[in-house]
């Protein structure tokens, strides 16, 4: 994957050091498992194995499964997302859901009922099982062993003291491209976990949704539509076919955030007068919840210097920024790191020129950028 002229990440919201350091990894994980992984997808590539997924499906979905299967109601408690959201994975051929044999109900709900793993659906599970640590090890040999031991302490510093039990990576974006997570219990004594055992995306997926949640509670849209498509718009017309390439995502994801944009009457689309195609420029109810979007970026950022410390948060920011705009030869770490197999779906379709800015998680496949 060839280098675009980078975004500098001092330009960036911290919301999006983190997202495109959690996409840039995920792209990197999920080209390595579609390069080992038999699998099927609308672009070929054999058609022997269940439909190609990405990591959000493993992290939320696929390593809580055991041998012996799990309830609908233990599995969302783990996964702290509503099990709605992983349907795609029993049409596509990795998990079975059914009542479970030992309950004797003759309708016991489904909440109740068993998730299992088929035989591809338990292949995959061990394909995707070491590509935590051999991607980390990647990134390690990459930008540095301190730089990526800094990156984790970082992170974890904050983890550690959210008091949220979250998922292990991001939800599926429900209606309104919203976060959908099942209802949080703030305890500022609790730890959801110990931060050195987590996974790294964990952990940047863990600080990300945290600081995405407080920015939906405020906000009269959602950070990935805020992120990747509001703040690109304003009071003169922009082309729609022009968003996937300035944004980073998918014209799947644009069309529901523009769709959602228009329906709540915070844009307008109309033809385009200078082309064919359909144009999109913000009202004044769409104007207002871009500066919304703006100022509350900054405010829980500032937020969390009051809760966190102003020199935790910025030595998480620097060291983002550090990896982000790392370089050799004069191109991009990050980006060559991304670089699809000459074989895998991503390298016959056109390269993105940036990395989304929230990624936008959908039930298409759970990929980073809406894919």
């Amino acid at each position: 994957m060839r280098s675009p002229s980078p975004v500098r990440a001092a330009s960036l919201p911290l919301s999006a050091l983190l997202s495109q350091a959690l996409v840039a990894f995920t792209i990197e994980f999920d080209n390595e498992f579609e390069h080992r992984m038999p699998h099927r997808t609308t672009m070929g590539g054999g058609q022997s194995g269940p439909w190609l997924t990405s990591m959000a499906m493993y992290a939320n979905l696929l390593r809580l499964v055991s041998d012996e299967g799990i309830t609908v109601r233990q599995l969302e408690r783990q996964a702290r997302t509503p099990m709605l959201q992983f349907r795609g994975m029993e049409r596509w051929g990795y998990i079975r859901l059914m009542p479970d044999p030992a309950d004797k109900r003759p309708k016991p709900p489904q909440r109740d009922w068993l998730v299992t793993l088929k035989s591809k659906g338990r292949m995959a599970k061990q394909v995707w099982a070491g590509l935590c640590g051999e991607i980390e090890a990647r990134w390690r040999q990459r930008f540095g062993n301190a730089a990526i031991g800094e990156l984790r302490a970082s992170l974890g510093a904050v983890v550690n003291r959210l008091g949220l039990d979250l998922p292990e990576y991001l939800p599926v974006l429900g209606y309104g491209l919203v976060n959908e997570v099942l209802p949080q219990v703030r305890n500022e004594e609790r730890s959801s976990g110990d931060p050195a055992q987590m996974t790294l995306p964990a952990l940047l997926s863990k600080t990300l949704l945290a600081f995405a949640l407080e920015f939906e509670r405020e906000s009269p849209v959602s950070i990935a539509i805020g992120a990747n498509v509001l703040r690109l718009l304003g009071s003169d017309p922009l082309r729609v076919r022009d968003l996937p390439k300035l944004s980073g995502v998918s014209k799947e994801s644009i069309a529901m955030a523009t769709g959602f944009l228009r329906a709540k009457k915070f844009a307008v689309i109309e033809p385009d007068a200078t082309s064919r195609g359909k144009a999109i420029q913000l009202t004044d109810k769409g104007l207002e919840a871009r500066e919304i979007y703006t100022r509350l970026l900054q405010e829980i950022v500032q937020g969390w210097e009051k809760r966190f410390g102003k020199d935790e948060i910025n030595r998480l920011r620097i060291t983002l920024e550090q990896i982000i705009d790392a370089e050799e030869n004069g191109q991009s770490l990050l980006w060559r790191g991304m670089e699809p197999y000459p074989d895998g779906w991503r390298a016959k379709i056109a390269r993105p020129s940036v990395l989304p800015q929230y990624p936008m998680v959908l039930h298409r496949g759970g990929y980073p950028d809406g894919s």
